[in-house]
């Protein structure tokens, strides 16, 4: 795979000149109050990119382990490293003015590298940001340096090979670098699949799914990406860190799930050895719906706690449904309307089923399985299905085009037990169209377990011009407070900075000293990730 191309990382999502269609403006300018402006996004050259205060003694001491051209000064490298890709960090890159960019974009070739790289930057005072794809929504990304002098983006970029393959124990080591399309093309003349598709599939990497405790739209199926971690390589300022020996163990705590979901806090992740499972030859995805919220969440609930779930199994709630038919548009969107109504539906929720295996006979029995507790659903078929897994990577490019015309377009998610969903549900609800006014916020249950699920909203809002930050900086913090009490502050999209001051309420303020004190054990002077999953305030380095 090589070295990415440094041009804008933001970049490559949505579509060249993509547009809204007419009657998606039309429904926007009813449903939401939108009065489409032009809002494009600023050209590279009105971004403003700090000269770069990396020390030269700095810069050649790591020049001389990772190779002189694997440092990069240039103003584009920086650029394509500066920030995520969270509504905040989209706005910024949109608006011009000053970002907060790494000093310098360092790319180590090898585990070893690492392990040297965090050396030198303890002996330099310099921070270290662990790059992967870039698709963090938390700030997990952001090029903060705390208390150093300077801060450098690590990119994975070049730790790219599959290392080995065991196929009796069906256990795959991966460099943290690989994106998921390669970890599958990597796997694929094995006949295995890693089976992890998050909506940012397309450029996240394997140590970053591990270092986020990722979730995919086949979790339900394949688990959750800290489901198939057997082992991992962590690179920390005190030395090379190797866990994980056997399938299970009583040796102590399970140290893995220190360093998975540790955001880069506590050490650099190089290798991930994960479970891995034969490449499906059937997959079948059908569309149903639900009349109402409660009804759709009571068929998820009895599919979880029956343990007859498909691999992908995600409900709508009725704004999203709503939302899906109206920008979708023309004749078809109109006869599911007209078939709804006319089968007495009143608040229709879609309900997506997707079964992986490894023959038809296998995939219909266990579709047999779940469709005897989905009997109440009406039915709209494969072709339902087959639009939702094609278009499930649109998200991203959707959100650029609705950028484009002034609508505030984010999401959030959080989980909690079947007994609270729908309390949480309308907490967050409510919390959001309180700050953001004529707004419509969707909701989805995109994981279901046996004891509860996730919840995944989207919000469509008109953009505030004087202050778009400031607008959803108010609403994302009405909502956090929101979830407090009654779930997660997150189920897969992480701590980062957006959610480390809600952490303390959901872990104690012992766990946090818990966290300080493991990174403080393996990060002695703080220079990774700083402002990361502890606050700033209760690490000293």
């Amino acid at each position: 795979m090589g070295e990415r191309i440094d041009q804008n990382l933001r970049g490559g999502w949505s579509p060249a000149g993509g547009v809204l269609p007419p009657h998606a403006l039309t429904w926007l300018g009813g449903r939401i109050g939108l009065r489409p402006r032009r809002t494009p996004a600023a050209p590279d050259s009105a971004l403003e990119v700090p000269a770069s205060a990396l020390p030269e003694a700095a810069r050649d001491a790591l020049g001389a382990v990772v190779g002189a051209g694997h440092v990069r000064l240039d103003r584009a490298s920086r650029l394509g490293r500066a920030g995520g890709l969270s509504y905040v960090d989209l706005l910024r890159h949109r608006a011009g003015g000053e970002l907060a960019a790494p000093d310098a974009v360092v790319l180590p070739g090898s585990p070893e590298q690492v392990v040297a790289v965090l050396a030198l930057c303890v002996e330099h005072d310099v921070a270290v940001v662990p790059f992967g794809g870039g698709t963090s929504v938390v700030g997990g990304v952001a090029a903060l340096r705390g208390d150093k002098a300077a801060v450098v983006a690590l990119d994975l970029g070049r730790l790219d090979r599959l290392v080995s393959v065991d196929p009796v124990s069906r256990i795959a080591v991966l460099q943290a670098g690989v994106t998921a399309p390669e970890a599958e093309r990597l796997l694929a003349p094995h006949g295995l699949t890693v089976g992890h598709v998050p909506q940012s599939f397309e450029r996240a990497t394997i140590g970053g799914f591990a270092a986020t405790r990722s979730a995919g739209q086949a979790s339900s199926g394949y688990g959750r990406f800290e489901d198939m971690v057997e082992g991992v390589r962590v690179a920390t300022p005190a030395g090379e860190w190797v866990l994980g020996a056997a399938p299970a163990s009583a040796a102590g705590p399970d140290l893995r799930q220190l360093v998975v979901g540790s955001e880069g806090a506590f050490g650099v992740i190089t290798e991930v050895s994960l479970r891995v499972r034969p490449k499906p030859a059937v997959e079948r995805y059908e569309g149903f719906v639900v009349d109402g919220w409660e009804a759709g969440q009571a068929v998820v609930r009895a599919l979880a706690q029956a343990r007859v779930l498909a691999d992908v199994t995600r409900l709508s709630d009725e704004d999203e449904t709503e939302v899906s038919l109206a920008l979708a548009g023309g004749v078809k969107a109109a006869a599911v309307r007209a078939y709804l109504k006319a089968r007495g539906v009143r608040r229709p929720c879609l309900l997506v089923l997707g079964w992986h295996g490894g023959s038809s006979r296998e995939v219909l029995a266990r579709r047999a399985a779940t469709l005897r507790l989905v009997s109440g659903a009406v039915r709209l078929g494969t072709a339902m299905g087959e639009a939702w897994r094609h278009g499930r990577f649109n998200g991203p490019r959707q959100r650029d085009v609705l950028l484009d015309v002034g609508v505030c377009v984010e999401t959030l998610e959080t989980a909690a037990h079947w007994s609270r969903l729908t309390e949480l549900r309308d907490a967050v609800r409510h919390a959001l169209r309180d700050a953001l006014g004529n707004a419509v916020v969707m909701c989805h249950v995109s994981h279901a377990y046996e004891t509860g699920a996730s919840l995944y909203f989207t919000v469509l809002a008109p953009r505030d011009a004087d202050d778009p930050v400031g607008q959803w900086t108010v609403a994302k913090a009405a909502a956090s407070e929101a979830i407090a009490g009654l779930g997660t502050i997150s189920h897969h999209h992480a701590v980062g900075v957006d959610h480390a001051p809600y952490l303390e309420a959901e872990i104690g303020g012992l766990g946090v000293d818990v966290l300080a004190a493991v990174k403080h054990a393996l990060d002695p002077t703080g220079v990774l990730n700083p402002g990361k999953l502890i606050p700033s305030e209760r690490f000293r380095g």
